[in-house]
């Protein structure tokens, strides 16, 4: 992974410096589409001089050279994911998790949509906006007590 950061980094014209590399693999290896408040955090631990900035420039130069995609959602949420391959975000509005969901066929559905409108795909973006499983349950559990409470 950390070649991978460098050899973007530079093919880019980016210094591969510590910094921009350890916010590169933290990134990468992040799942749950941090905000950039969140890779701050974290690379603060490992680099306390570190600032806000360079952690909000690094995650747009990995932006930028392709390594990672930016989600603005709603609410001016902006939040990172590495996979930048196509997939499915199913994104809770009430707690704000965000689950990648890989769904087959979705990239020949892209490629059959780009070829029969002579439309060139450089990258997509498949947002579904719901409830999650985990709030469910919770919504599920107060309707009942709810119920239970007036019966």
């Amino acid at each position: 992974m950390e070649a991978s950061i460098i050899k973007a980094l530079r093919r880019d014209g980016f210094k591969a410096t510590a910094q921009r590399i350890a916010i590169g693999r933290l990134a990468l290896s992040n799942h749950s589409h941090p905000r950039a408040q969140e890779v701050y955090e974290k690379i603060k631990a490992i680099y306390p001089t570190v600032s806000p900035a360079t952690v909000y420039r690094t995650l747009q130069i990995l932006k930028d050279v392709g390594l990672i995609q930016e989600l603005g959602l709603p609410h001016d949420q902006s939040r990172f994911d590495s996979n930048i391959s196509p997939h499915i975000n199913l994104v809770c509005m009430q707690c704000g998790s965000i689950k990648d969901l890989e769904q087959p066929g979705l990239q020949d559905m892209i490629s059959g949509i780009s070829l029969s409108e002579g439309f060139c795909f450089l990258r997509q973006r498949f947002d579904i906006y719901g409830i999650c499983e985990r709030c469910n349950k919770k919504i599920d559990k107060g309707t009942e007590t709810d119920q239970s409470a007036s019966d």
